[in-house]
């Protein structure tokens, strides 16, 4: 299937590993020019660099995302150097895995904010590509109890509700915004290679709740991602695509 994303620009926070890290890649092999960030130079430059390998035009910067003007110059900055900007994603989060007012703030400032500073500098290149499409990146945590009381969890679902408000805002200027929901996932630079080795008992617990018994890999899921990116779903806006194995066993609409 042709995805239509040859010569697309996608400008990507927080894509120097793990989810975004593939998605990029994706975007790549399917002719997209990509923009990257994300807070180390080495990893930056080395997606970059993967990037490049596969024709892409690439723009990147190591930044720390909870600047608050760090990410609106950035997407300023990508999407001058592409030429502008037809598909934004955030992938940045964070997850100290307590319950305390220090951790609220941590995940506000890494995870949601800078996914609404980028869309709100994004906007004016969506609304110019006549096609733009945001997605943002939630999490089964935000509808499942996982893992005890934690505003990981509570926060992914404020990014939810935000995707859904924003669909029907940005509509009439013919952007799509779309969320994404995966469950665990795996990638080699992702935390489930060492819960596996150091936490065997858990990952097995874990693993047990997928009726289709394999976590969902990084590349497949950003194939989905992309999917739902590209202009062949140009009628698919506000919607929930959940990305988990089944761990979640709700209906899902």
């Amino acid at each position: 299937m042709d995805l239509q994303l040859k010569d697309k620009k996608a400008i990507l926070v927080g894509a120097n590993g793990g989810i975004g890290r593939q998605v990029a890649h994706v975007l790549a092999e399917e002719g997209c020019d990509v923009a990257i960030c994300g807070r180390s130079a080495d990893k930056v430059s080395a997606t970059a660099k993967e990037c490049e390998g596969k024709g892409a035009k690439v723009y990147s910067e190591a930044l720390d995302v909870t600047d608050a003007s760090a990410v609106p110059a950035f997407v300023s900055n990508a999407a001058d150097a592409l030429g502008g900007c037809d598909i934004f994603v955030s992938f940045t989060s964070a997850n100290p895995g307590e319950d305390t007012d220090e951790a609220w703030q941590t995940i506000l400032a890494t995870d949601v904010l800078p996914m609404r500073r980028g869309i709100e500098a994004a906007l004016p290149h969506l609304e110019k590509s006549g096609a733009g499409s945001v997605l943002c990146i939630s999490s089964t945590g935000a509808v499942e109890e996982f893992m005890g009381v934690q505003p990981y969890n509570a926060l992914k679902a404020a990014v939810m509700a935000y995707s859904s408000a924003q669909s029907q805002a940005l509509a009439p200027k013919n952007i799509r915004v779309n969320c994404i929901t995966p469950g665990p996932v795996w990638t080699e630079d992702g935390p489930w290679p060492q819960i596996k080795e150091g936490m065997p008992d858990f990952f097995g617990q874990i693993m047990g709740q997928m009726p289709l018994g394999k976590m969902t890999d990084g590349t497949e899921l950003a194939k989905a991602i992309a999917f739902v990116a590209s202009p062949v779903c140009s009628t698919m806006t506000g919607a929930n695509i959940v990305v988990d194995s089944g761990i979640t066993k709700r209906n899902q609409f």
